[in-house]
């Protein structure tokens, strides 16, 4: 019976070091966590970009649209005149036609839409056009979607459109 104390005196004192390196282990743990820095806060969201208004853009701007891609990329120029208001927009071609023009704004966008129109790109062949502007470093800046009735396979067009403010 002496042997047996012996082995309970040595396993306890075993598992009493464990259980002091583990409790040891986890006020360490602790401690530290109560210690480190707090994490860092996410970065703030940047702010939105100022909404746009028309009078920024009235007057008169020379334009270009250019297709993204086929095999007719030749630049289609006019000249946009805005107003300080939703009425009296039109675009004039370098072919005297006059086509109106309706906008809105949505943030710092310019939605344009037209109605249909003889195109200026294909002769014989009716369009509409829509896109988004943004004024950018003083240019109006963005994408024109032109829409061609009856064009079969080829009946929309994406152009990359530019324009600088006329003097």
């Amino acid at each position: 019976m002496h042997i047996i104390s012996r082995i309970a005196i040595t396993c306890s004192a075993g598992l009493l070091v464990a259980g002091c390196t583990k409790s040891d282990q986890t006020a360490k743990n602790t401690s530290a966590a109560d210690t480190a820095a707090p994490a860092a806060a996410p970065a703030p969201a940047p702010a939105p970009a100022p909404a746009l208004s028309l009078a920024d853009v009235a007057g008169k701007w020379q334009m270009q649209a250019t297709p993204q891609s086929g095999k007719d990329t030749s630049a289609t120029k006019y000249v946009l005149t805005a107003t300080a208001d939703t009425t009296g927009w039109v675009i004039t071609f370098p072919s005297g036609l006059k086509v109106p023009l309706q906008v809105s704004v949505s943030g710092d966008s310019l939605i344009e839409h037209t109605g249909t129109f003889a195109s200026q790109r294909r002769k014989g062949v009716k369009v509409m056009t829509e896109g988004s502007l943004k004024l950018q470093d003083g240019k109006l800046v963005g994408t024109t979607t032109a829409h061609y009735a009856k064009a079969g396979p080829d009946s929309v067009i994406t152009l990359r459109t530019e324009g600088s403010k006329m003097p």
